[in-house]
């Protein structure tokens, strides 16, 4: 009698890989940088004053911000007065035709955002705007 020969096939299961765990972890953490970023960027407790117009700003702007502390800001980073003028020149190339917007706390002296208006107009910039905040519909 004849043997006959069986031969054994073994299957080879590949492991998978879920990218269902990833994807959720992925747009969780996208939602989370979405809510935060707005945040981070105005982290500057500025108290602006009220006014009735609105200023139309640029894809990315250009904002000295004047803190009540006496404190000056470009772009929420802190910058010494003397140095604004070098450090707006900087950020501006490319870019002459851009507005600077101020944001000034109501509490800061005129004469302080004067001061600010006259070293941006020294370094070159040709338009600065003013930021404030609307007026509520009930006062």
């Amino acid at each position: 009698m004849g043997r006959t020969r069986r031969r054994k096939f073994r299957k080879f299961i590949f492991p998978e890989v879920s990218l269902t765990p990833l994807i959720d972890t992925a747009l969780t953490l996208l939602v989370i940088f979405m809510i935060t970023a707005p945040m981070v960027q105005n982290g500057i407790n500025v108290n602006l004053p009220q006014g009735q117009s609105k200023e139309v700003g640029s894809q990315q702007e250009l904002v000295v911000t004047l803190s009540k502390d006496g404190k000056m800001f470009f772009n929420s980073y802190p910058v010494e007065r003397g140095s604004l003028a070098e450090t707006v020149k900087n950020a501006m190339q490319g870019r002459e035709d851009a507005p600077v917007y101020i944001r000034a706390d109501e509490l800061v002296s005129y004469g302080e955002v004067i001061k600010v208006v006259d070293d941006l107009k020294m370094s070159g910039v040709k338009s600065v705007a003013m930021s404030t905040r609307s007026v509520s519909q009930g006062s």
